[in-house]
């Protein structure tokens, strides 16, 4: 499908499939925006089951009502998101929304770990998609992000990613069809998940026999 006749916004290609510098660019309406932060002094997020659980519902509350979220993908010590927002009358709601899961979760941490200080590096970082291409390859990495950093091997068995909800028909707050569509079907998807973790199996191979 022609990326000129979708609805969203798509400026530029992407000359590198890499993940792109960050920065702290405005968050405006109607583009797909890569969120992301890691916990200060690579100190764990996530500590604990409930942790992960209360983390997905503040994303619910605060980033639904402002966002279409395409993946996510939670690690101990930090956390992806994927998302196209929505049509706003007042762009800073979105960054406001996303700052409110971040702060809320903070706070929610301190006082349950009797902990003080700042629990986020920094600022959440964001870039924006420019790029369909780039667009699907980014939802690919960031639901493997959990096998790229060492967590399974086993691509279904991760609780804190958005994969098994993609490939399942259970209700969910994913935009599910679009990300289907984007690989043309389900099916598709699930194949291109499914290679990509076998080529990330190969080259790690290689490595060990080095």
């Amino acid at each position: 499908m022609d990326i000129k006749t979708r609805p969203h916004r798509f400026l530029k290609p992407v000359r590198s499939t890499n993940i792109p510098k960050m920065s702290y660019e405005k968050i405006e309406s109607g583009y797909y925006y890569h969120i992301f932060n890691q916990g200060n002094n690579q100190e764990n997020l996530l500590k604990e089951k409930m942790n992960y659980a209360y983390f997905l519902r503040l994303l619910e509350k605060h980033i639904v009502p402002v966002a279409d979220i395409f993946s996510y993908c939670l690690l101990k010590n930090h956390f992806h998101i994927l998302i196209r927002t929505k049509e706003l009358k007042e762009e800073r709601l979105c960054s406001k929304a996303i700052s409110n899961v971040c702060n809320a979760y903070a706070k929610a941490i301190n006082k349950r770990y009797d902990r003080t200080g700042s629990l986020f590096r920094d600022r959440f970082k964001r870039i924006r998609v420019l790029d369909e291409q780039y667009l699907r390859q980014l939802i690919v990495y960031i639901n493997l992000n959990p096998v790229y950093h060492g967590f399974t091997d086993n691509i279904y068995s991760y609780q804190y990613s958005s994969l098994n909800v993609l490939f399942s028909k259970r209700k969910t707050v994913l935009n599910r069809q679009e990300v289907w569509e984007l690989f043309d079907n389900r099916e598709n998807f699930q194949y291109c998940i499914e290679m990509k973790k076998l080529q990330f199996d190969e080259k790690m191979n290689v490595l060990l026999l080095e």
